[in-house]
C-alpha cells in the first residue's frame, strides 16, 4: 500500500477531505473525497494505446449511485443497481463538459472516470464533490490533462448567493447553478432559476468562478506533492505530403461550395466535392483515406470560422444576430390534451402534453431525497429527423440531457399542485433537425402547455448562443440562434431559455479553454433580445392559457379533509372508497395530509363523488335536522343512515312522545325519516330522534327479536355497535 495522504480545506465554508494512497492502487488516480459523512470514491484509468479507427476522443464517464450509501436494499426483483437513473445520467453530463476539452486534440486513448457514491449525507449532495474529485484523480494521474479544473454549485436564497447550499437552502433558493472552470475562465454552467435576470445570473457565475480558483489553487497543491509524471501520448498528425495537395487541389473548389446559402445544396455540393477528392488521390494516396478526409474537415472549419471572423456572415447567408425564420402553430391532434408545433429554420419539434391524476407522478428510487416528480418532460430524437435511416433506439445521454434541460426550463412557470392538482406529461418529437433542438423543445412545450390550459405563469422561450474565436482572443464573434454546421464547427453551445421577465435555464458547453467575463455578457444579451424576439412570434399564435381544459382531460378537483377521517372515507379494505369509485366512475387520490384529489372526465360525476366524501366526513352538528333511511331494527331502536357510510341511532324512547312497545309499531326498514341530533360523542357516535317518517318503503318488517346484553348490567347502549 502507498502511503496514504490526506488533504482539507474549506469549501463554501465546509471542510472538504481529500485521501489518496490506502485504496485502488492498480489505476492511473484515484481518491476520495469526503464532507461531512458524503464520501464519493473517483477512479481514472487509461487505456496503454490509441483506439483504431475512430476521429473523436473516446471519454466515458460512469457516476456510480449505489443504494447502500443511503441505507437502502434496491426494489426490483435482482435487488441490485442496474442502469443509472435519469439523475446519474446528468452528472455523468456534468462531470464530462469542463474536463473534455482540457484533453489533448488528436488524443484517441480511451480514458474511464468512475465517480462512485459510497456514502451519502442528505445535506452535501454527492454531484459536486464527484466533480472535484474527478479533477482531484485526473490531475494526480499520468493522464495528459490540462487540469485541474474546479466546481461549485451555487444558490440564490434571500438575495445572497451561496456555495453549495445545504437541503434546506436548496428548497428556499431561487436558482441552482452549477459551474466548473479552471483559475482562469469559465469552462460548463448548467442553471436552473426562477426568472431571474442576466446580471442576477452573471453575478452568480463570477461568484462561482472566484470560489473555484481556490479549489484549484488547493487541487494544484496536491498535485505538486504527490502528482505522477505525464504521460505523451500518440497524438495522430495527418501527412504533411497529403495536406499541401489535398489544400492545393480543393482549395478554390471548397470555396465555390461554401458559397452556397442553402443547406440542401451545400450538403449536395460537399458530397461531391468529397467524392471528386477521394476519386483524385485514390492512386496517389491509396492508404491515406482518414488523412484525406481529415483535411477536407480542417479545411471547411477553417474557411467558415474565417469568413465568419472576417465578414460576419454566417453559412446560411444570416448577420451575427439573425434570427432564422419562425413559424407556429397549436391545437394540431384532437384527442391529445394540448398540443404545440415550434419551427425555427430547418428545426422542428412537436410537443403533446398529457394531464393525470395526482397519483400518476413519477415516482423515484435513487439516492436522492426526492421520490416523486409531478412534471415530467421527456425528448425524442428519431433518425428521420437528420434523414437517416437507422433504428429506434431507447433514449441516451443526450435525449435524457435535453429532456430534463426543457423540464429545467419550464418548471418555474408552472403552477403549484394546490392551485393545479395534476400531474403533467409534455413529450417532445423533434420532426426535423438542424440544431437547437432542446431549445425548441422549450419553445413547443411552451405552446403546447398553454393549449392544454395549464395555467402557466408566462410563457417561455428558448435561444442557442454559439462563439467563433480566434487563437488568442482578439478577434470574437457571438453567434445567436446557432445551427448544426456552427455548433460542430464553433467553441461554443449556450443555451438560455426565460420568460421576457427573465431566465429559467442556462446550459453552456465549451469546446476550448474556456470563456471569460466579456464573452459571458455578450453572450447573455444576445440570448436576451433572441429571446424577446422569439416570444413575440409566439404570441402572434397563442399569448395566454387556453381557458377550458380538452374535453378528454380528467376533470381534477382537490380538498382537504380532516386526516384522522381518511379511514372512514377508505373503509375497511377500501370498501368505501372502492364504492364510491364504482358508483360514479371518478379517480381518488388521498395523501397523508388529507387532501383528496377527485378525477374524472365528466365533471357532474366528480362533484358527486365530492359530495359524498364530504358527508362521510362530515360532524353532525347537534340539533340539527337530518334526512335519512332506517338500515336496521334492533329491540332497543333503530339505525338510520344519516350520510354515506355513517348511521346514527334513535332510541326506542326517541321514536315517539308516546310510549312505543315495539320499532315497527312506528318505521319499519328502509323508510325514509327525518332525524334532529341530540347527541355526539367523543368517538363521533351520534344519538338522533324521529321528527317524521317521510316515506314509507312498503316493508312489512317483522319485530325485532330481543337483544341479550353481552355484559351484566349493561343495558341496551352496550349493544348498539
Amino acid at each position: 500500500m502507498k502511503e496514504r495522504k490526506i488533504y482539507k480545506t474549506i469549501i463554501g465554508g465546509r471542510e472538504v477531505e481529500i485521501e489518496t494512497g490506502a485504496y485502488c492502487g492498480q489505476t492511473n488516480g484515484t481518491c476520495l473525497v469526503k464532507c461531512g459523512e458524503t464520501v464519493v470514491m473517483v477512479n481514472v484509468t487509461m487505456s496503454k494505446s490509441p483506439r483504431d479507427g475512430i476521429d473523436f476522443f473516446p471519454l466515458g464517464v460512469d457516476f456510480e449511485e449505489k443504494m447502500y450509501s443511503v441505507g437502502k436494499i434496491p426494489g426490483g426483483f435482482k435487488k441490485r443497481e442496474a442502469r443509472p437513473s435519469d439523475k446519474g445520467i446528468l452528472v455523468c453530463r456534468l462531470i464530462d463538459r469542463p474536463l473534455r476539452p482540457l484533453f489533448p486534440k488528436g488524443m484517441f486513448n480511451d480514458v474511464s472516470v468512475v465517480a462512485t457514491c459510497l456514502s451519502i449525507e442528505p445535506n452535501f449532495p454527492p454531484e459536486v464533490y464527484a466533480m472535484i474529485g474527478s479533477s482531484v484523480a485526473l490531475s494526480i494521474s499520468d493522464i495528459p490533462f490540462a487540469g485541474p479544473t474546479g466546481s461549485v454549485v451555487v444558490g440564490f436564497v434571500d438575495g445572497e448567493y451561496i456555495i453549495n447550499p445545504t437541503s434546506e437552502q436548496r428548497d428556499r433558493s431561487t436558482l441552482h447553478l452549477n459551474v466548473s472552470g479552471t483559475k482562469d475562465a469559465i469552462l460548463m454552467v448548467e442553471a436552473g432559476g426562477n426568472e431571474l435576470t442576466e446580471d442576477e445570473m452573471i453575478a452568480g457565475i463570477l461568484f462561482a468562478h472566484e470560489e473555484i480558483k481556490k479549489i484549484v489553487a488547493f487541487i494544484e497543491t496536491i498535485q505538486a506533492e504527490i502528482g505522477k509524471p505525464k504521460l505523451s501520448p500518440v497524438v495522430h498528425t495527418v501527412n504533411a505530403d497529403i495536406n499541401e495537395a489535398v489544400r492545393a487541389y480543393t482549395d478554390a473548389k471548397m470555396d465555390i461550395t461554401l458559397n452556397e446559402f442553402d443547406r440542401q445544396a451545400r450538403m449536395e455540393l460537399e458530397s461531391g466535392l468529397d467524392a471528386d477528392v477521394f476519386a483524385h488521390f485514390a492512386e496517389i494516396f491509396p492508404a491515406g483515406k482518414k488523412d484525406i478526409a481529415e483535411v477536407l474537415y480542417k479545411m471547411k472549419k477553417e474557411k467558415i470560422r474565417a469568413k465568419i471572423l472576417e465578414t460576419g456572415i454566417r453559412p446560411d447567408g444570416r448577420q451575427i444576430t439573425d434570427i432564422r425564420h419562425i413559424w407556429c402553430e397549436h391545437g394540431i391532434l384532437p384527442r391529445v390534451h394540448g398540443s404545440g408545433v415550434f419551427t425555427r429554420g430547418q428545426t422542428q419539434v412537436l410537443n403533446i402534453t398529457t394531464l393525470g391524476t395526482i397519483s400518476e407522478v413519477q415516482k423515484l428510487e435513487g439516492i436522492d431525497e426526492e421520490v416523486r416528480k409531478r412534471y415530467m418532460h421527456h425528448y425524442n430524437f428519431p433518425g428521420y429527423s437528420v434523414g437517416e435511416a437507422k433504428p429506434m433506439r431507447s433514449p441516451g445521454r443526450r435525449e435524457i440531457g435535453h429532456g430534463a434541460l426543457a423540464e429545467r426550463a419550464l418548471e418555474p412557470v408552472l403552477p403549484n399542485e394546490i392551485a393545479f392538482p395534476y400531474a403533467i406529461r409534455t413529450v417532445s418529437e423533434v420532426m426535423s433537425s438542424n440544431g437547437s433542438t432542446s431549445m425548441a423543445s422549450v419553445c413547443g412545450s411552451s405552446l403546447s402547455l398553454m393549449d392544454a390550459g395549464v395555467p402557466i405563469k408566462a410563457p417561455v422561450a428558448g435561444v442557442a448562443m454559439g462563439l467563433i474565436s480566434n487563437e488568442d482572443k482578439s478577434n470574437v464573434k457571438v453567434l445567436t440562434d446557432i445551427q448544426g454546421l456552427e455548433d460542430f464547427l464553433g467553441d461554443m453551445d449556450f443555451k438560455v431559455a426565460g420568460t421576457k421577465d427573465g431566465i429559467t435555464a442556462i446550459q453552456m458547453d465549451i469546446k476550448i479553454k474556456g470563456i471569460n467575463e466579456q464573452i459571458l455578457r455578450q453572450a447573455l444579451e444576445q440570448a436576451r433580445v433572441g429571446r424577446l424576439e422569439i416570444l413575440d412570434k409566439m404570441n402572434e399564435v397563442i399569448s395566454k392559457p387556453n381557458d377550458r381544459l380538452s374535453t378528454y382531460a380528467p376533470k381534477i378537483i382537490s380538498f382537504d379533509i380532516d386526516p384522522d377521517k381518511i379511514r372512514e372515507v377508505i373503509g375497511s379494505g377500501g370498501k368505501v372508497i372502492n364504492k364510491i369509485i364504482e358508483d360514479t366512475g371518478v379517480k381518488i387520490d388521498i395523501n397523508e395530509a388529507g387532501t383528496v384529489f377527485i378525477a374524472s372526465v365528466d365533471y357532474e360525476k366528480a362533484e358527486l363523488a365530492k359530495a359524498i366524501v364530504m358527508s362521510i366526513v362530515k360532524v353532525p352538528e347537534l340539533n340539527e335536522i337530518i334526512d335519512g333511511k332506517v338500515v336496521r331494527l334492533m329491540d332497543f331502536g333503530v339505525f338510520v343512515n344519516i350520510s354515506h357510510g355513517k348511521d346514527g341511532m334513535v332510541h326506542i324512547s326517541k321514536l315517539s312522545t308516546d310510549r312505543v312497545e315495539c320499532v315497527t309499531d312506528v318505521v319499519n326498514m328502509e323508510d325514509k325519516v327525518r332525524v334532529q341530533v341530540i347527541k355526539v360523542d367523543e368517538k363521533g357516535r351520534v344519538d338522533l330522534k324521529l321528527v317524521e317518517v317521510l316515506e314509507r318503503s312498503g316493508i312489512k318488517s317483522e319485530p325485532p327479536v330481543k337483544s341479550e346484553p353481552k355484559f351484566g348490567g349493561g343495558g341496551n347502549r352496550g349493544n348498539r355497535r
